[in-house]
C-alpha cells in the first residue's frame, strides 16, 4: 500500500525512489495492456527493479497480459494469529505514535508536517495545503480506526516527522463488494527522505489493516508503480485567469491578451438548473439511493450507506459543497453534484499566498444533463472565490470537459489496488471512484 495524491506531476516520496521511472501515458486516456508493457520496457531497458513493490501482492509487470491468472485476491487471508503482532522496527532515533485527529494539538502537528513537506508540483510552485477541518473530515469517516493514523516521532524531541493513514471503505469490483482500506497521506519530512522510512511505514499500516481482517486496499499515486488498474488525467478549468497567470499556474495563450482571456473564461452570473439548492440533512436518504444506483454503472466504485453519505457529502464550510436538484412539484431529489476544497500554498510569490481550488467529487445525473450540472458547479465555485476547478476524466467527465473550457493538466494520476488483480486495465470512464 502507498499514499495517494491528487496532484498532477507530483514528486512525492516514493518507496522505490532509487529505481522507479515515471512514465508519460498516451494522450488517448485509454491505456491498454500492450501500451503499459511497451512503455515499461522502453523506460526500463536494463531491467531495473521496483525493489519494494516486487515483494508485495500487487499486479506485477511480468504478469501483464497473462489471461490465465484469476481475477480477485492475489493472496488469500492468513489467520489473524499469524499476523505480526508487534510494530515493525524503526531506526533507533524514531518511534511510532498514533495520531488522534480529534485532538487540536495533534491535528495541528499533522497539518504543519503536511503543509511543509507534502506534495509539490514538479516546478516547486505549489504545495497542497490541506486544512485541519479537511484532514478531520478525510480521516474520521464512520467506522474509522484511530490506530490507522500512524505517525513517526523523533524520540528525543517528540517532533512529528512522518505520517501515513488508512480508512475503511467498501468498494465494489464488478459484482463483488470488497472491504478495503484507502491509504493516503504518506509524508516524510524533507530532511529524512534518505532514511528509507516509507517502505517500513507502508508495511506498518498494512500490518494494522490486516489485524482488522481487511486484506485489500485502494490508493493513487503520481508515479508509475506495479501496476495501475487505470491511468487518469486531471483537467483544470480556469475561474480567475489573471491570478492563475500571475502565479505561474497557467500562461497567456498565443495571440491572446489578458482582457480576451478573462472574457474567454467568463461565466454566467447565475445557475440555470431549476430546483438547485444546497444539500441538507433531510436529503441524505434520497441522495444515498441516487448515488448507489448511479455508481452501479462503473466497474470499480465505492458503495455508500446513509451514514457515509452524510459524512462525505453533507456540506461543510471550506471542506465540501454539495447541491441537489429538487423537483418543484414532487419534492423528489433527481440529481446532485459535489466538490471539495483543497487549496495550495503558492511558493515564492510576493503577491499571492494561496491558490483556492475546487475538486469535482461525486455526482448523479438523472433528469439534468451533466454539462449543465457541471456548468452550475463552475458558476457556484466562481461565486465562492475559487481560482480553479479541477476534475479527473473518470466517470462520465471526459466528454464534457473541453466544451466547458477545461484544459488537460501535465501529469497523470495512477489508481492502484493492493492484493486484488483485475484481468483488464480499466478506462477512466469505467471508474466510479474519487479519492481525496
Amino acid at each position: 500500500m502507498v499514499d495517494k495524491d491528487s496532484s498532477s506531476g507530483s514528486n512525492k516520496e516514493n518507496p522505490d525512489q532509487d529505481s522507479s521511472e515515471t512514465l508519460i501515458p498516451n494522450s488517448k486516456n485509454t491505456p491498454d495492456l500492450d501500451y503499459i508493457v511497451q512503455k515499461f520496457q522502453d523506460s526500463n531497458p536494463y531491467g531495473q527493479q521496483h525493489k519494494f513493490w516486487e515483494t508485495q501482492p500487487v499486479g506485477q509487470f511480468k504478469d501483464l497480459g497473462n489471461s490465465t491468472l484469476p481475477e480477485g485476491p492475489i493472496e488469500q487471508p492468513t489467520p489473524l494469529s499469524e499476523v505480526k503482532q508487534e510494530p515493525y522496527n524503526l531506526p533507533n532515533l524514531y518511534e511510532w505514535t498514533v495520531c488522534d485527529m480529534k485532538s487540536d494539538e495533534v491535528c495541528n502537528e499533522v497539518y504543519i508536517l503536511l503543509t511543509n513537506n507534502y506534495v509539490e508540483d514538479d516546478d516547486n510552485l505549489f504545495r497542497f495545503n490541506y486544512s485541519k477541518e479537511f484532514l478531520r473530515w478525510g480521516l474520521t469517516p464512520p467506522g474509522y480506526f484511530q490506530n490507522w493514523h500512524i505517525g513517526v516521532r523523533v524520540k528525543s524531541s517528540k517532533k512529528l516527522v512522518a505520517f501515513i493513514t488508512g480508512i475503511p471503505v467498501k468498494i465494489r469490483v464488478r459484482n463483488e463488494v470488497v472491504q478495503m482500506a484507502e491509504v493516503n497521506f504518506l509524508c516524510v519530512h524533507k530532511k529524512l527522505r534518505s532514511k528509507r522510512l516509507a517502505p517500513v511505514m507502508i508495511k506498518e499500516v498494512t500490518r494494522r489493516i490486516h489485524l482488522e481482517n481487511i486484506w485489500q486496499a485502494a490508493y493513487t499515486a503520481g508515479v508509475f508503480l506495479p501496476t495501475p488498474v487505470t491511468t487518469c488525467q486531471y483537467w483544470h478549468r480556469t475561474l480567475n485567469p489573471k491570478k492563475l497567470i500571475d502565479v505561474g499556474f497557467s500562461r497567456l495563450g498565443e495571440r491572446m491578451t489578458m482582457s480576451r482571456t478573462i472574457k474567454l473564461y467568463k461565466l454566467p452570473n447565475s445557475t440555470s438548473t431549476r430546483g438547485l439548492r444546497k444539500m441538507e440533512l433531510r436529503d441524505v436518504p434520497q441522495v444515498t439511493r441516487l448515488l448507489r444506483n448511479y455508481l452501479n454503472r462503473f466497474i470499480v466504485a465505492p458503495t455508500f450507506d446513509e451514514d457515509e453519505v452524510e459524512h462525505w457529502l453533507l456540506p461543510q464550510e471550506n471542506v465540501v459543497d454539495s447541491y441537489v436538484v429538487e423537483c418543484e412539484e414532487t419534492r423528489e431529489i433527481t440529481d446532485f453534484f459535489s466538490f471539495y476544497t483543497l487549496p495550495s500554498t503558492i511558493l515564492n510569490n510576493q503577491n499571492h499566498s494561496t491558490l483556492k481550488a475546487a475538486y469535482s467529487f461525486y455526482y448523479v445525473t438523472n433528469r439534468v444533463q451533466l454539462m449543465q450540472l457541471m456548468q452550475d458547479a463552475l458558476i457556484i465555485a466562481k461565486r465562492d472565490d475559487f481560482d480553479v476547478f479541477n476534475a479527473l476524466d473518470v466517470m462520465e467527465n471526459e466528454p464534457i470537459l473541453k466544451d466547458l473550457k477545461f484544459g488537460p493538466g501535465d501529469g497523470q494520476l495512477y489508481y492502484y489496488l493492493y492484493n486484488y488483480r483485475l484481468n483488464n486495465v480499466l478506462k477512466p470512464s469505467e471508474l466510479g471512484l474519487v479519492l481525496l
